[in-house]
C-alpha cells in the first residue's frame, strides 16, 4: 500500500531526531500533540517495516539478545510508526523496526507504540539518522540511505550531511561505494572488506580481483591502497630462506645488547652489522657497551 506524501509540510533539515520526531516543541507534525506523545500497544501483526528502512541485515544473535531482554523486563522503548494511508488498522514502522523483530520472537502480541503523521521525506530522514545514531548500518546500507534520500526529494550532499549529522567528505566517500562492483558491495556489507579497503579499490583496474587478494591476504587499507597502486598483481613476498648460523649470532647480539641486531651480507664474504636504537639513552648505553668507557651523548 502506497503512502501518500503530505507536500506541505516541509521539514526542516539539520533538526537532529528530537526534533523530527516532535519531541522539541517543532510543531511541523500535524496530528494533534495529545495524539503525538501518547503510547499505546498495538498488535504486533498490525505493524510492518517502514518501505524506506535502510537497513536491510540484522544480527541473528543479537536479535535473539534483545527478545530474551523484552521478556523479562518488557520493551522499555516504544516503536514510532505512522498509519498506512487508506488502512484503518495498518501502521508502518518509522523508527524501532529491530525492537519489533525480537518482541516478535520474545512471543509478544502488542507492542508500544507512539503514532505520528508524518510525510514520506520525513520518515526516510528519521529512518536514516535513528540507525546512523545507533551505529546499526552497515557501510551500503548507509550509502543507500543518502542516495534513497537524493533520488526521491533531490537532497544535495549538504543538505545530508546537515540532516544526519556527519561531514559532507563523509557523505560523499560512503556514496562512492555505490559504484563498486555488486561482488565488492556485498563484501563490504558482510564486513569482509571495510569502506577504507572500498574507496582504495574503487580506482582500481579489476577491483574485484584485487579483492580477493586483500581478502586472502588479510591486507590492511594502507596495504591495499599499495597494492592498487603498484597494480595489484605481484606474487607476496616469500621470506628468503637465511643460515641459521646468522639468525642465532643475530639472536645473540640481541641478546647481549638488549637490542636489535641485524647481519646484512654485502658481497661474497663481507657484511654489515645494524644495530638499532630508540632513543638517545639507548644509544649512550650501546657506545658504552662498545667502547668500554663511560660516554655522554649529546
Amino acid at each position: 500500500m502506497s503512502i501518500v506524501e503530505n507536500k506541505s509540510v516541509r521539514p526542516k533539515l539539520g533538526r537532529g531526531l528530537a526534533a523530527l520526531l516532535g519531541e522539541d516543541g517543532s510543531d511541523h507534525v500535524t496530528e494533534g500533540s495529545a495524539t503525538n506523545k501518547a503510547t499505546r500497544s498495538l498488535p504486533v501483526a498490525s505493524l510492518q517495516p517502514g518501505s524506506g528502512q535502510p537497513r536491510r541485515h540484522f544480527n541473528e544473535e543479537a536479535l535473539d539478545a534483545l527478545a530474551q531482554s523484552i521478556r523479562e523486563r518488557g520493551m522499555l522503548q516504544p516503536i514510532i510508526a505512522r498509519r498506512l494511508s487508506g488502512e484503518l488498522s495498518g501502521y508502518e514502522i518509522i523508527a524501532g523496526e529491530r525492537r519489533w523483530r525480537a518482541a516478535q520472537r520474545a512471543g509478544l502480541a502488542e507492542v508500544p507504540v507512539i503514532l505520528r503523521d508524518m510525510t514520506d521525506r520525513d520518515a526516510l530522514e528519521i529512518a536514516l539518522i535513528e540507525n546512523i545514531q545507533r551505529e546499526d548500518l552497515n557501510p551500503i546500507e548507509e550509502a543507500n540511505g543518502y542516495q534513497n534520500l537524493v533520488d526521491s526529494f533531490s537532497y544535495t550532499q549538504e543538505d545530508l550531511a546537515k540532516a544526519v549529522g556527519k561531514s559532507r567528505p563523509h557523505v560523499a566517500n560512503m556514496m562512492r561505494l555505490l559504484n563498486l562492483p555488486p561482488t565488492l558491495r556485498t563484501y563490504v556489507a558482510e564486513g569482509r572488506l571495510s569502506a577504507g579497503h572500498a574507496r582504495a579499490l574503487l580506482v582500481a583496474k579489476d577491483p574485484e580481483k584485487l579483492a580477493e587478494l586483500v581478502v586472502q591476504r588479510g591486507l590492511n587499507v594502507r596495504q591495499t591502497e599499495r597494492l592498487v597502486q603498484e597494480g595489484g598483481m605481484q606474487a607476496p613476498r616469500k621470506p628468503s630462506s637465511r643460515d641459521p648460523n646468522v639468525v642465532s649470532a643475530e639472536k645473540d647480539l640481541s641478546d647481549a645488547l638488549g637490542l636489535k641486531a641485524a647481519l646484512q651480507p654485502v658481497g661474497k664474504r663481507g657484511g654489515r652489522l645494524v644495530l638499532h636504537y630508540k632513543d638517545y639513552d639507548q644509544l649512550e648505553f650501546l657506545i658504552s657497551r662498545l667502547t668500554k668507557r663511560p660516554h655522554q651523548y649529546t
